[in-house]
């Protein structure tokens, strides 16, 4: 079975798969390779659900549902890091929430004053304090949405938002993230989704809760889930699923904290996954 380690129950069937994107579904060239992809298909194929769940806006993500052919699966876009999940068959939202705009100054003025930028999203773009930013562009890049820097960005902000995320050097980032994390505590939510991105969403929202909602609209159980993700915005649901899938280019203690271990996201660890436990039994 390759490079899969912990306890993993094998004679479960799967009926939901929940994927995080970027270092995990995708590869470093931000792809996904063809042998994760032919797992996936067939897996949607014997009715297996596919949901990406990602801290990426809903545009960013629907390249990779219309690759995946989510929309004729029956499958879920779970965007903002859960604070919206869309309907790929039907493109109806079946559950949202946003920001509070009485929080955004404070993410604001604190980015500002620790050297960083922030961001949000207007339609098919971003909205930015700079659009020369490298982080704020790996931002657009992954998303493949431009970037429009913003005159007065709180003046510029056209509500309602889903997130705003703040962006620069990781050791500085983990800083203003400790200091808001105890300044907006019971406020928000706070995740950070790589060492560069820090995530500021509404209370409550994280991929599990959402996933969650989900699967009882589905009638699916949680121990029929297979969740695979790298970062820490990604923790939620690994505990959550019936089985939390690691892959190996996720950090130490993420993990540690997986019920098993897969290969990374440029050895096809999702493939590997999905060949083992969700096709192979029903071989």
């Amino acid at each position: 079975m390759g490079f899969i380690t912990g306890m993993i129950v094998v004679d479960m069937e799967y009926k939901l798969i929940a994927l995080d994107l970027d270092g995990t579904l995708t590869n470093s060239e931000k792809r996904i390779t063809p042998r994760t992809k032919a797992a996936l298909m067939e897996a949607q194929k014997r009715g297996v659900r596919l949901v990406l769940a990602s801290g990426r806006p809903t545009f960013g993500i629907m390249p990779l549902a219309k690759e995946l052919e989510l929309a004729r699966y029956g499958g879920f876009i779970l965007a903002f890091n859960g604070g919206k999940i869309v309907d790929c068959k039907t493109g109806k939202t079946v559950f949202e929430k946003t920001l509070d705009p009485a929080l955004v100054p404070t993410l604001y003025h604190e980015a500002m004053q620790a050297g960083m930028q922030i961001l949000t999203y207007k339609g098919e773009g971003i909205i930015a304090t700079s659009d020369k930013d490298p982080y704020v562009m790996e931002e657009a890049h992954i998303n493949q949405m431009p970037v429009l820097q913003a005159n007065a960005f709180l003046n510029d902000i056209v509500y309602p938002i889903n997130k705003c995320l703040i962006v620069g050097s990781p050791a500085p980032l983990h800083d203003l993230e400790l200091r808001l994390s105890q300044r907006l505590k019971h406020e928000m939510e706070l995740y950070r989704s790589a060492d560069y991105f820090l995530e500021c969403v509404p209370l409550g929202i994280d991929k599990a809760e959402s996933i969650g909602k989900l699967i009882d609209i589905l009638g699916i159980k949680r121990q029929e889930i297979i969740a695979c993700g790298d970062g820490y915005n990604d923790v939620s649901m690994l505990k959550f699923a019936g089985l939390g899938v690691a892959m190996a280019n996720a950090s130490e203690d993420i993990r540690q904290l997986a019920d098993a271990v897969t290969l990374s996201n440029d050895n096809d660890g999702v493939g590997q996954i999905v060949e083992d436990y969700v096709l192979t039994p029903l071989s």
